[in-house]
């Protein structure tokens, strides 16, 4: 699949406050752009995948496993395969979120 900015993309509802665009993908990656609003959270979860996070715009409170840190524009965080992590936005912004493989639940 390739979808570029000026085609059509499918906004997805997360949690309130928090929407998902699946950019690309195939078998191996996938890039996401999420979308929060200030105060929203990215429940505490784990997945098999691992997550590269870049902070586009806003900030953010990330926990990932034992450690809490505020990001912001330009920022980058890793969540290796099976650690808990979650976030909360700060200030209104986006991110970038590379999964490996791909998230198969997304489409």
């Amino acid at each position: 699949m390739f979808v570029t900015k000026d085609q059509p993309v499918k906004v997805t509802p997360c949690e309130p406050g928090v929407t998902r665009h699946v950019m690309a993908y195939d078998k191996n990656v996938m890039m996401c752009e999420i979308t929060f609003e200030t105060g929203a959270k990215g429940n505490f979860h784990s997945h098999p995948h691992t997550q590269c996070t870049y902070i586009l715009e806003g900030k953010f409170q990330f926990t990932v496993g034992d450690e809490t840190r505020v990001v912001e524009k330009g920022d980058t965080i890793l969540m290796p395969s099976g650690v808990r992590h979650g976030c909360e936005c700060l200030e209104a912004g986006k991110l970038c979120d590379v999964f490996t493989p791909m998230r198969e639940d997304f489409i």
